[in-house]
């Protein structure tokens, strides 16, 4: 339920946010919003997200669909909150992009199924040269928390990886225990105490090998 939210909140933003700068922006003119930090610049982009191997859009056109079909078919086995964020971003973002790719004019003017650009505006010049828009911040995104939620332990399942602990049979600050021969544990450390099976406490000294309960 909450992949599919996630998925039709982020197409929705992203088409609305497309079809808002196809009839507002000026196509390849730069619109500085908050200076050289975010401008709006309206291009069309026949590759990837973030506007990477241009020329290959059959090819993306193809991975998307099968993208799309793999989260379908495994929505049902999702039972962490934080996996149906990731993959309704992941998906919401797919769907955007091929949206385009199937219905949008290709580098000629003309609709072709499969070779559509892209339509990309958004642009931060201090921290990349790419154009990208909505439908490639919801994928990066969720390419970002999958990273984090793996190396958190987290499953899609909603199990989570136990940690690590202290192994068993471990004593504190390195004492060395010692069962002597009439059932009593000693410790050999300086200073350390001897504790007996009967549980009683005995004061030892380095090299005594004291025994407790003796």
């Amino acid at each position: 339920m909450l992949l599919g939210i996630t998925a039709v909140v982020v197409y929705t933003a992203d088409q609305l946010s497309k079809l808002w700068v196809m009839s507002t922006l000026t196509e390849g003119v730069s619109q500085p919003i908050l200076g050289d930090f975010l401008q709006f610049y309206f291009v069309r982009n026949p590759g990837a997200a973030f506007s990477l191997a241009s020329g290959t859009t059959w090819v993306f056109s193809i991975l998307a669909a099968v993208v799309t079909v793999v989260i379908i078919v495994f929505a049902r086995k999702i039972r962490s909150i934080a996996w149906a964020v990731v993959f309704g971003l992941l998906l919401g973002g797919t769907l955007g992009n091929l949206t385009d790719r199937l219905t949008k004019e290709n580098g000629e003017g003309v609709v072709q199924f499969g070779n559509g650009l892209v339509i990309d505006f958004i642009s931060t010049p201090w921290m990349m040269p790419a154009i990208y828009n909505v439908a490639d911040i919801a994928i990066v995104s969720s390419m970002c928390l999958l990273v984090l939620l793996t190396l958190m332990g987290f499953h899609i399942d909603g199990t989570r990886e136990p940690r690590k602990s202290r192994p068993t049979g471990s004593t504190d600050a390195g004492a060395t225990v010692l069962l002597g021969a009439a059932g009593t544990t000693s410790s050999v450390l300086g200073g350390g105490e001897s504790v007996g099976i009967d549980g009683t406490v005995d004061g030892g000294s380095f090299g005594d090998g004291g025994s407790g309960g003796n």
